[in-house]
């Protein structure tokens, strides 16, 4: 079968330092584009981190500092890789809660442009879990009927990831799913709008979901103290909070995320002044104050004269 997709979706994986959003950084990046036209371009690179890489993490992917040393940094390859992402839905297995937050570090912290507000993104992971409830590797046996061969090589993964999703698509289509308040629906379709719904349930507001949209569609806090609370509700209760969050140690798109709200805030609040302002500045120049203004003052008349006269002596 053939994906039904307006523009491309890129299909990622990425081989890490660690597994810390804000703090590891990427060692190789995989990515499968997928054309409408049916065709594919793949293009991985391998990433000097700028760190050591743990004996833990190499033993997971199979790269070490020795294999990375002459390769570039991502400040030198990290505009390729935003050209060859533009235009693109972004795809992958637990991409919404990993790759993608990991990815977007890299890029702001080397101050890459790169924006995701109008793309989509497919987590294969979620389908599966919410669907079937396996790993990649069980995923890859349970659709496809096949092994990973050279599995956690990035490359082998992405390809593995685009398969899965096209079975998943062949198998779900017609099929039923109740949420948790009981309602049905045939959530996996071969249309790319309906897997960014469905594989974003929790409707993340930052890929690190510290904060989630609600039911009316508002930012709230979604951990500490102030879970379910509206985001601007905290910060004009307790501003010094979004001084706390952007200081702390929290992912860089998270921060973008929070700075969007703050200066939104911000210009609600002006423009209410604005427009406070603009109303007294109507009502003090209204014709009913002038006409009062005008009422007020009394017209020179010889009784004034005289007292005035008689005051300075004149």
């Amino acid at each position: 079968m053939k994906l039904n997709l307006k523009r491309p979706l890129a299909f990622f994986d990425l081989e890490t330092t660690g597994v810390n959003v804000a703090a590891d950084r990427i060692v190789e990046i995989s990515i499968l584009k997928a054309m409408p036209d049916g065709t594919e371009d793949v293009k991985t690179l391998r990433i000097n981190p700028g760190m050591p890489i743990p004996l833990e993490s190499s033993l997971v992917h199979g790269i070490y500092d020795e294999d990375i040393k002459h390769e570039p940094t991502f400040k030198q390859v990290g505009e390729e890789l935003a050209r060859f992402l533009d235009d693109c839905d972004l795809a992958g297995y637990n991409s919404n809660r990993f790759d993608i937050p990991v990815l977007m570090e890299e890029f702001l912290r080397n101050g890459i442009d790169f924006e995701i507000d109008n793309r989509h993104f497919v987590d294969v992971q979620n389908i599966f879990h919410q669907m079937e409830q396996r790993t990649l590797k069980a995923a890859y046996q349970f659709y496809c009927g096949k092994d990973i061969v050279n599995a956690h090589s990035a490359e082998a993964d992405i390809k593995a990831t685009y398969e899965v999703l096209m079975a998943q698509i062949e198998k779900y289509e017609n099929v039923d799913w109740e949420d948790k308040k009981g309602q049905v629906s045939k959530p996996v379709q071969n249309n790319i709008e309906a897997l960014h719904k469905f594989t974003n349930l929790n409707k993340p507001v930052d890929f690190a979901a510290r904060m989630v949209y609600n039911e009316d569609g508002v930012e709230v806090i979604n951990f500490g103290k102030h879970k379910g609370r509206s985001v601007e509700e905290v910060f004009q209760s307790e501003p010094s909070y979004y001084n706390w969050m952007l200081n702390g140690d929290f992912p860089l798109y998270t921060k973008r995320c929070l700075e969007k709200i703050w200066n939104r805030m911000n210009a609600k609040k002006e423009q209410l002044r604005n427009e406070k302002q603009a109303s007294n500045n109507v009502i003090k120049a209204s014709p009913a104050n002038t006409t009062k203004v005008k009422e007020e003052v009394k017209p020179i008349n010889n009784d004034m004269l005289d007292q005035l006269k008689m005051k300075f002596g004149k």
